[in-house]
């Protein structure tokens, strides 16, 4: 399988509640929309990927996916999103792995992992030129 995208879909029970969470309150960028212009789909940018938030659930919300964002300082968003209203789960901890997590949650319920990558994380590499 070659796979040239992909993007993961969510399907809220309340459309406009999840398209105001990921635009407004985390501040997604929108890569399109489509759709009715009074109750349209939004597909998000996602880093390297894209999330789309369209159609409606029947079922029960939040035994779906996972959501995991890097952004360079969980401490900063966690202080932001607090103030934007948003319930966190659980505050930024360092892991034992070494990543900095905060979980929070959609308006459905869908878990959100917001993580940073401390700069000494052997995830990160180091760029320098050895000779």
């Amino acid at each position: 399988m070659e796979v040239l995208s992909s993007r993961i879909l969510l399907r809220p029970a309340d459309l406009d509640a999840s398209r105001r969470f990921y635009r407004d309150v985390l501040g997604l960028a929108v890569f399109r929309e489509f759709g009715p212009s009074d109750d349209p789909g939004v597909v998000f940018f996602l880093g390297q990927g894209l999330l789309e938030v369209s159609g409606r659930s029947d079922g029960p919300s939040g035994h779906g996916p996972q959501i995991w964002l890097q952004v360079r300082d969980v401490h900063a968003e966690h202080d932001r999103l607090v103030a934007a209203g948003v319930g966190v789960a659980r505050g930024p901890v360092t892991e034992p792995w070494g990543l900095v997590e905060m979980w929070i949650e959609d308006p459905d319920g869908t878990p959100i992992v917001i993580v940073e990558i401390p700069p000494d994380h052997p995830l990160r590499r180091d760029h320098r030129v050895i000779d």
